[in-house]
């Protein structure tokens, strides 16, 4: 598996962001160095009320991305780093008897903050991978049968090394798909990379790191990136999207409903961030590698023919016709 770096991003995330958005993209890039891309795709997913999956090589920055975003924003940071003897009661908390009050008592566990860090989540056994499933869908965790609500915001960011290394545990499917986006890092171009060292050369930025919007703000922030209007032509064009990916014969297993929803959900937070209370055609069509690419199973014969995820989805949007015209589209701000 060849690794390269990644050119400069020079998108329609460079255009008109908002105010309060590019404030914060600015905060993290002090120490993020040429990931612009990679820090408005985690952005995506927080307005979106979403979680990440970050992909690559060990040393890229994927932990220190997620330790930026949450300092950006105030929020309560928590790291579970997976390993491979790591039980589920060590991400929920544990029910503990208290002999002097004669009852049990609640000790939380990591999961209880409002930026979660699930670094190498790949390394730890499916059991305890899947003690993050009801706190990445239902906002809640269940402890000895008591149900007990997370913070809000609640974002959990996973870490992980490609599958092809040892001593890893490929995610269940249903652990796949509560991942709003993955996306990877990739290594920074010479240049970027000698500003890295520039930058730590005698303290790490991060510890310098101040946040710039509070919680209550970026809770405003969701409310407003959930508003955004969809038009029925841009829903049936994620739908077919994802029947597309249920009929292609070398995906066994294609997008379900759920990542529909995602889907659309993360158009709409791009939008908001672009400045736009409404979502176009190029909102759907920029994000969908980003939504589908970890939720569709490849079949025997796509992968006797080294056939990427990757390159099925950009076949499948291919297939699919764009919508041209709108009917109820908003105002641009």
């Amino acid at each position: 598996m060849k690794f390269r770096s990644k050119p400069r991003f020079d998108g329609p995330f460079d255009r008109n962001l908002r105010p309060e958005i590019e404030a914060i993209v600015d905060n993290i890039e002090k120490v993020m160095i040429g990931k612009r891309e990679e820090v408005l795709l985690c952005l995506v997913a927080l307005f979106a009320r979403g979680h990440i999956l970050l992909e690559d090589v060990p040393g890229v920055g994927k932990t220190m991305m997620v330790r930026a975003v949450a300092k950006s924003i105030n929020a309560t940071f928590r790291r579970i780093q997976f390993t491979p003897d790591l039980m589920p009661s060590d991400v929920t908390g544990i029910s503990i008897y208290n002999p002097k009050d004669q009852k049990f008592e609640y000790r939380q566990g990591p999961i209880m903050g409002n930026i979660i860090l699930a670094d190498e989540i790949n390394r730890t056994s499916p059991k305890t991978q899947s003690a993050l499933l009801e706190s990445m869908e239902e906002d809640h965790i269940t402890v000895d049968g008591t149900t007990m609500p997370l913070p809000n915001p609640f974002m959990v960011l996973a870490t992980q090394n490609p599958i092809e290394y040892e001593g890893t545990y490929p995610l269940p499917e249903a652990q796949l798909d509560r991942f709003l986006i993955k996306m990877k890092m990739g290594y920074p171009t010479p240049a970027e990379e000698i500003k890295v060292l520039e930058n730590v050369a005698l303290a790490h930025p991060i510890e310098e790191l101040e946040p710039v919007v509070t919680l209550q703000e970026l809770l405003s922030l969701q409310k407003q990136a959930r508003d955004v209007f969809v038009d029925e032509s841009i829903k049936a064009y994620i739908v077919d999207l994802a029947n597309q990916t249920r009929r292609h014969p070398l995906i066994y297993l294609g997008v379900s409903p759920r990542g529909s929803i995602a889907l659309m959900k993360a158009a709409k937070s791009y939008a908001f961030i672009c400045g736009r209370d409404f979502v176009i055609p190029d909102d759907v069509k920029y994000l969908t590698p980003f939504v589908f690419g970890h939720r569709i199973i490849l079949n025997a014969e796509a992968n006797y023919k080294g056939m990427t995820a990757e390159e099925l989805v950009a076949d499948i949007m291919n297939l699919v016709h764009v919508p041209l015209h709108m009917h109820g589209r908003g105002k641009e701000r």
